[in-house]
């Protein structure tokens, strides 16, 4: 997910391949809002997207992440998509603008997104740059030049994470 906040002082950034139809990602959440909490403005926390063929849903649900940055509430829809995982795989893109609705954001621009595509080039932006890294598969996380992947386990990823955050924050008098 691009960020056109203001330049914040160069903090480590930490980038989350995920997809918003994929049961692990849903699962990866708990430790990405513990990682947000712990360090704040300190590290930044990217959501970059990894949409995959075997999700039909994947590539209409990143646009829509997207979509709801430029809303201003990019965090916030990703994470209440993912809490919708088994209704989006039923449903479809209409559960997309349905939950950009309950959130009050403007449902019908988020539609008209979809149909135009807007956010296409980002969401292969992303796509593209994790394959050139080796992202196989989703969460993959990315900091201080570390690949972890947590598709296969979650398991001790969070703790891994924390330990080279800590580390880089260290080295630079954090």
């Amino acid at each position: 997910m691009s960020d056109s906040s203001p330049a914040r002082p160069s903090v480590p950034v930490l980038d989350v391949w995920c997809e918003l139809q994929c049961p692990d990602c849903r699962t990866a959440l708990d430790d990405v809002r513990a990682l947000r909490a712990r360090y704040g403005d300190r590290l930044e926390v990217r959501l970059r997207h990894f949409p995959l063929e075997k999700h039909k849903h994947s590539f209409a649900a990143a646009q829509a992440a997207e979509e709801a940055l430029v809303q201003g509430r990019g965090w916030e829809y990703v994470e209440a998509v993912l809490a919708r995982v088994a209704e989006l795989d039923r449903a479809g893109e209409s559960v997309l603008v349905q939950t950009a609705r309950e959130l009050g954001l403007d449902a019908e621009e988020f539609d008209t997104a979809l149909i135009d595509g807007r956010h296409i080039l980002v969401v292969d932006a992303d796509h593209a740059e994790g394959k050139a890294i080796g992202v196989t598969g989703t969460p993959t996380y990315v900091v201080g030049g570390e690949r972890l992947d947590g598709g296969k386990s979650q398991e001790g990823l969070r703790e891994r994470i924390e330990g080279i955050v800590d580390r880089l924050l260290a080295g630079q008098g954090g």
